[in-house]
């Protein structure tokens, strides 16, 4: 949906703006690309104060970014002089063992993240950049959803860890890759029809998952998310929007694996570039037709009305020369009482879309989601929605010329209790591989996105939004019962956003000078 502004978390989740989410570099059959052009200056604003704000904000961000970027870069370049002078595994290799075992050391890891966050959350004092500004009632209520978030995300680990174990250790995925072929054989075809074969293990796979975790779902939106007075959504609506996925799967599986398949089977040497395209050319297809076709199943558009909160988003879009073509608001209030915000969109044909839960939190204050929208619209302006396009693209091609090497591996497939060596299958095992090196990835994306992140603050700070910006971080936060207090540790590894009591000092020093 591009980018957030805001949402909740829980551990293993995604969020947006107040920085509850972790990065996830791209897995090895999807790439997700997010793209936004920089703005071109217009003449009529290059000589005014507001034009002039902007461009030292950019400068100086940038020269910033620049030097930090020296020491990732240094990191890239060894690690892939490293990446290229190992050699294959021989067939003795515990590929199962290793990825079982990675499994484990990563649960256990988070876990005692996980226990570190919990004892942060049940402390009772108030950060002193937010004393007087939270209420102890507030902190209290803010504990017990965070604390009931907490308990079930730990249940969910250790079903998941149980889950995936259990899987490779019995060979689960090689008795369902079999079991397709008994659909197949009903309509006369055979093995030999691999995509056929993929289409149907990949819709059998995803129903039974959906299946699975059903249970935590059902728990989550209406006992947890409802508890805590947060879940709007009514058992009617919960159905339809699993049957509007589910048949959003019928319709894109089959097209892609038509496509991805033959790709990987016929790729040649150039297997990786081919692979590359295709998922690039797939991201792009899929954020232009996503908030077209897809999002309308499932949310209700419509434009902002005319008034001033419209007036001044217009204003500040136009003052950074940025190509706003469409300003909706959407019924986020009849699943959730979370807000959010986001904007998408390639080139000229931006769209900025509000969630109406976060004008209704916001109501009388629209100066805060005008400086919110400031820190977002900053992101754009620096360029870092192209360095991470650039960034992604070179981690997606990276992976896909790792996957040559394995491609053809037997003793990998034998190893998972494989008899071929299906395409599909091939994408899946590597996926499972590389993760230690992808947890790697996600982790280095993480810091450079918490670099990004006090950036787009500052550069709202220089467009006088500072003060607004602080209340509006605030007034999110406590709206959506996020933890004033946060472990360093378990901030550091999960989050994409520095904590909200960081990121208030900076903005304070910001102003200070």
């Amino acid at each position: 949906r591009g980018t957030p502004v805001a949402s909740e978390r829980t551990c293993g989740e995604r969020g947006g703006l107040l920085g509850r989410a972790s990065y996830s570099s791209p897995p090895p059959c999807i790439a997700f690309v997010v793209f936004y052009a920089r703005g071109i200056h217009s003449s009529e604003y290059r000589e005014t104060a507001v034009y002039k704000g902007v461009e030292a904000a950019t400068s100086q961000c940038v020269q910033e970014e620049i030097k930090g970027m020296e020491g990732v870069y240094s990191i890239v370049i060894t690690g892939w002089d490293w990446l290229v002078s190992l050699e294959m595994p021989g067939d003795q290799f515990p590929y199962k063992q290793s990825v079982m075992g990675f499994v484990v050391a990563v649960t256990l890891f988070e876990s005692y993240l996980d226990v570190r966050q919990r004892r942060a959350i049940k402390k009772d004092s108030i950060p002193k950049e937010l004393q007087g500004v939270i209420s102890q009632e507030s902190l209290k209520s803010t504990q017990a959803y965070c604390l009931d978030k907490w308990n079930y995300s730990m249940v969910v680990t250790a079903f998941n860890l149980a889950e995936e174990l259990l899987v490779l250790q019995y060979n689960v995925m090689p008795w369902v890759w079999e079991w397709a072929l008994v659909p197949l054989a009903m309509v006369g075809l055979t093995q030999e029809h691999e995509v056929a074969r993929s289409i149907v293990f990949t819709v059998v796979y995803m129903m039974a998952q959906t299946v699975i975790k059903m249970p935590f779902s059902i728990y989550s939106t209406f006992w947890l998310e409802a508890k805590h007075k947060f879940n709007k959504q009514t058992p009617y609506i919960f159905v339809m929007d699993m049957l509007k996925s589910f048949g959003l799967t019928l319709v894109l599986v089959p097209i892609v694996l038509s496509i991805l398949i033959p790709i990987i089977n016929n790729g040649g040497k150039f297997l990786a570039l081919w692979l590359w395209l295709f998922m690039f050319i797939m991201a792009i297809v899929m954020m232009t037709i996503y908030p077209v076709l897809i999002a309308p199943l499932f949310n209700k558009y419509e434009p902002l009305p005319d008034g001033p909160l419209r007036t001044k988003i217009e204003a500040l879009a136009a003052s950074l020369s940025f190509p706003l073509k469409k300003l909706f608001v959407v019924d986020g209030s009849t699943r959730s009482a979370h807000s959010n915000a986001y904007m998408y969109g390639f080139f000229k044909n931006k769209r900025i879309v509000l969630f109406d839960t976060l004008i209704n939190q916001c109501k009388g204050h629209d100066e805060e989601i005008v400086a919110v929208l400031a820190h977002e619209l900053g992101h754009w302006k620096l360029g870092h929605t192209m360095y991470n396009f650039a960034a992604m693209q070179f981690v997606s091609l990276v992976q896909f010329g790792l996957f040559t090497l394995v491609r053809n591996c037997s003793a990998m497939y034998k190893a998972f209790g494989y008899s071929g060596q299906p395409a599909l299958i091939s994408l899946m095992l590597f996926q499972q591989i590389i993760a230690p090196v992808d947890h790697v990835v996600g982790f280095l994306f993480n810091m450079l996105s918490r670099r990004y992140e006090y950036q787009a603050d500052a550069f709202a700070c220089k467009l006088k939004y500072a003060s607004e910006l602080k209340c509006g971080l605030i007034r999110l936060q406590e709206e959506n019962k996020s933890s004033a207090n946060i472990d360093p540790w378990y901030s550091t590894y999960h989050h994409t956003h520095p904590p909200l009591v960081e990121r208030l000092k900076a903005i304070e020093n910001r102003k200070e000078e």
